[in-house]
């Protein structure tokens, strides 16, 4: 049973006991009912306190029920707090660490509540498209005042239970506990008290019975609603959260409960729902490789050596310190180690500037990066990054050197995002040390870590590695080698793709607009002008003679040509004003394109905005289909993840895989056979996968 349940005198203790956080799964729902059944059946019992072990008094619903009948199994998270409400003896709550969800909702359904100082309180339901779903918005604004409540439910952040406490008038928390270590005995005595206090038979406290009134009413809900409307117009579920509380305020509580019920219940159908549910389930399983177990013993990491201190390098290096870990920082010249500490010390700047970061903070930083230009220096590196030019000669000079100065069972790891990591790992006499560590650019600011698995590299490295991408805060995702990993293997056919579609009679901006209204960050040409266009060009050439059966557009090695490598040119593209990033469409451009469509005699037509967002997603979906084939990937959410937290891909939709099963695999293949027909286009280029095939031929989806 997953609630313990325990006598301390004349108090009955139920614990939740549902590691880690103590979900509210069905065994421990029956085990919370059970419980109450039991404390009410015994007369030495007075009162009930009702709390969590470990680090949580809970964090709502157990996510390895989601989409499961035992969900919504009774009893359900209402019922057991309509058992709570109904049970005779005076039950406390007494929340510490993290009461969230449905966690909150069930404190909110006893009669009294007491708290430990930094539990942290939330209703984070709309990070998953929905809103609370057992009367989290129609109690909260009860106890709360209904402008708190909706600001913390529309936000879904947490807050701390000790700023809850200090506001006026609100009635979340009858006492606040002296310290965690004592919130056991203080729920225990206040237990007593208020038992005492009903003695009489007098009726015991229930939120739904306080009133909900809001002054301004309706011009306050309006007000809210457009705030909400311009900060997530892609998300349907902040609106309905302000719908809810509303009825809160409107409708008698019973009335309000059901209007919530109902909101909730079809949120979870929406497609926005069922992506973040996705995306929220899919980060969990990126940690977790197959074959590596959980409890793999992990490698010690205390000091981290970069190498390079470019804009990756110094990047990279960021990470690390914003997590505490000393750096040693290595160039070839003192002029490049200057350069990089002073663009740290601006990034830095600017975050304590714009009050993100304290001075103190700031200086505590800076104290742990030290710089070098010896490699002897990094001898006591635990974890070395390197960050050079990609070029496989360079690396190779870097990772000889590298394994001549290392200690033993240091982690040597690979910033590439395109070259073979076992080649790499090669020129070392410990290839099981050696891992890919691809960081994407900005590398202090983007979430993505492509964690690259060598054929040599050794378990524990990476279960290290994993672990540390935690601590600096990175979504980590594993792939296997092969040229461009997962995220540049994939982004290559989608610029292919974006490259046909200008031959045959649509504009840049066109290609651009069309995948942004779908919910791109940046269209493909935009991409390409911010990264360097020269960079998908020295790509291509050494594809013209490592495959020169694949078919290209000449159009980006013709702007190439010109000079054109984007906004570090100021010009790409697009045309760019010196200082400014606004991409301005291009006349050059433009006749460029007309007179290559010339040359090849292709006649233009007008292409729609479907076919070109069809065209652009469905070649990163094939593509991904080929990696999951390869092994590239171990599981479609992975690719998902990637997509999501690197390549601006929209969060609503839930990444290319998750998209094309929602879409209908059927579908999806059945487009790329009209594509196929296409004369201007790669017929090859449309053949499905096999993957694919097969998983339309079986009716199964991705994920």
């Amino acid at each position: 049973m997953t609630a313990e349940y325990r006598l301390d005198g004349d108090v009955a203790v139920i614990t939740l006991s549902n590691p880690p956080v103590n979900g509210l799964g069905l065994s421990t729902r029956q085990g919370i009912t059970d419980a109450l059944a039991r404390a009410e059946a015994d007369d030495a019992v007075k009162a009930i306190v009702l709390t969590g072990a470990g680090k949580a008094f809970s964090g709502g619903a157990d996510i390895k029920e989601f989409g499961s009948p035992k969900a919504v199994q009774e009893p359900n998270l209402l019922s057991v707090i309509l058992a709570l409400e109904n049970t005779r003896k005076p039950v406390v709550a007494a929340l510490h660490s993290v009461a969230m969800g449905g966690g909150l909702e069930l404190a909110l359904g006893c009669h009294y509540r007491i708290a430990a100082p930094g539990t942290l309180v939330a209703l984070p339901e709309v990070k998953l498209g929905l809103i609370p779903g057992a009367g989290g918005t129609q109690r909260l604004p009860r106890v709360l005042g209904v402008e708190t409540a909706l600001n913390m439910i529309v936000s879904g952040e947490p807050v701390k239970s000790e700023l809850l406490n200090g506001l006026p008038g609100q009635k979340l928390f009858d006492r606040l506990a002296a310290s965690a270590e004592s919130l056991p005995a203080e729920a225990a005595a206040f237990a007593r008290e208020v038992a005492a206090k009903h003695a009489d038979g007098s009726a015991l406290p229930l939120v739904r019975n306080l009133p909900c009134k809001h002054p301004q009413g309706d011009a306050y809900f309006q007000f809210a609603r457009n705030m909400v409307k311009g900060m997530a117009k892609n998300f349907p579920a902040p609106l309905k959260c302000v719908d809810a509380v509303e009825a809160a305020t409107k409708q008698k509580f019973d009335a309000g409960m059901v209007f919530e019920r109902e909101i909730f219940t079809n949120l979870m159908f929406t497609p926005e729902c069922k992506a973040l549910r996705h995306i929220f389930v899919s980060e969990r399983a990126a940690s977790k490789i197959p074959d590596v177990p959980e409890d793999t013993a992990k490698r010690e990491v205390k000091a981290v050596g970069v190498i390079g201190a470019g804009t990756m390098g110094g990047g990279i290096a960021m990470n690390f310190l914003n997590a505490g870990f000393p750096v040693t920082m290595l160039e070839t010249k003192q002029e490049a180690l200057d350069r990089g500490v002073a663009t740290i010390r601006k990034n830095y700047e600017a975050q304590v500037k714009k009050g993100k970061l304290k001075q103190d903070k700031y200086e505590q930083r800076m104290a742990l990066l030290t710089t070098t230009l010896q490699y002897e220096d990094l001898k006591n590196a635990d974890l070395i990054i390197e960050a050079v030019f990609e070029e496989l000669g360079v690396k190779e000079t870097v990772f000889k050197q590298l394994d001549a100065v290392a200690k033993p069972g240091a982690i040597l790891a690979s910033n590439t995002s395109t070259l073979d990591v076992d080649k790499i790992a090669a020129f070392t006499k410990r290839p099981q040390d050696v891992v890919g560590m691809h960081f994407f650019s900005p590398a202090n600011v983007m979430k993505l870590l492509e964690v690259v698995r060598g054929k040599e590299t050794a378990k524990d490295v990476l279960a290290t590695v994993m672990a540390i991408a935690k601590k600096i805060k990175k979504t980590a995702v594993v792939s296997g080698v092969c040229d461009g990993f997962i995220g540049n293997r994939m982004i290559e056919q989608y610029s292919r793709q974006a490259g046909f579609l200008l031959e045959e009679g649509a504009t840049p901006q066109q290609v651009d607009k069309a995948v942004e209204r779908f919910g791109f960050a940046m269209g493909p040409f935009r991409m390409g002008d911010l990264a360097g266009n020269d960079i998908g060009w020295a790509i291509r050439k050494r594809r013209y003679v490592e495959k020169p059966g694949l078919k290209y557009s000449k159009t980006a090695d013709l702007l190439c040509e010109l000079g054109r490598y984007g906004q570090k040119t100021g010009a790409g593209w697009y045309d760019y004003l010196p200082g400014k990033r606004d991409a301005i469409p291009s006349k050059v451009v433009t006749d460029m394109v007309e007179q290559h469509r010339k040359d090849l005699g292709i006649a233009p037509r007008k292409i729609s905005d479907e076919e070109i967002v069809q065209r652009l997603v469905y070649a990163l979906v094939n593509e991904g289909a080929h990696i999951l084939e390869d092994g590239i990937a171990s599981k479609a959410s992975d690719i998902d993840m990637v997509y999501l937290t690197g390549y601006g891909f929209p969060v609503w939709r839930g990444g290319p895989m998750h998209y094309a099963d929602q879409v209908g695999l059927f579908n999806v293949v059945q487009s790329m056979q009209r594509f196929a027909r296409n004369p201007q286009d790669d017929a090859d280029f449309w053949q499905p996968a096999p993957l694919l095939a097969r998983l339309v031929a079986e009716g199964k989806s991705f994920n």
